[in-house]
């Protein structure tokens, strides 16, 4: 006998093997087995803005997918999807990183950071968003995001660097307005707020 195959029946099924192979998982770590070949956890932690966070990630998931669609930090804004545009850029390890190119599996063991991040406990805004303020360094604001976590990268390793230097540690972000200069003003008056 062949069951009519309902909609309400294929949704239990749907659901009904999401439990499984996250229970499949989870059962696996708890008994401290390695997973059969080629299994992925989908249960796993990261630490985000210095908070450990627990999310499900599909096994082929971005940190830029993760961070927008799952943890609601929508400041890693996603252009190109393809590591082209900077408008991913956050933080790994201080590291200036385009989110959309790494896998969020790859990233249990780093310190992540995002735009959400930067700002202090009391409000206050980090020193390379506040002089992007002063400098009217936006236009659209779409690139923002990325072009103040590659400042910040920049400014961590480099605290006085030449305009230059900025200029190339900046090149990996592009600006749908052409509104280069007026970010490269924002960086060196960032060096002077430091």
């Amino acid at each position: 006998m062949n069951p009519k195959v309902t909609r309400r029946r294929f949704i239990k099924g749907v659901v009904a093997s999401g439990a499984a192979a996250t229970t499949t998982g989870m059962w696996y770590a708890a008994n401290g087995q390695n997973r059969p070949g080629g299994a992925v956890e989908r249960l796993i932690r990261i630490n985000v803005n210095g908070q450990m966070r627990s999310v499900d990630v599909a096994p082929q998931e971005t940190l830029a997918s993760t961070l927008r669609y799952k943890l609601g930090l929508t400041g890693t804004k996603l252009g190109c999807n393809r590591g082209e545009c900077g408008a991913c850029t956050v933080l790994v390890d201080d590291v200036a990183t385009y989110a959309c190119s790494v896998l969020t599996h790859s990233m249990k063991d780093t310190r992540i950071e995002t735009v959400e991040g930067l700002e202090s406990p009391n409000g206050d805004l980090h020193p390379v968003q506040q002089a992007f303020v002063e400098e009217l360094s936006p236009q659209c604001g779409y690139c923002t995001p990325g072009q103040v976590m590659a400042a910040v990268a920049l400014l961590r390793e480099n605290p006085n660097p030449t305009r230059e230097e900025a200029r190339h540690a900046m090149s990996g972000n592009i600006c749908r307005c052409g509104s280069y200069d007026s970010y490269l003003d924002g960086v060196m008056r960032a060096v002077q707020l430091g």
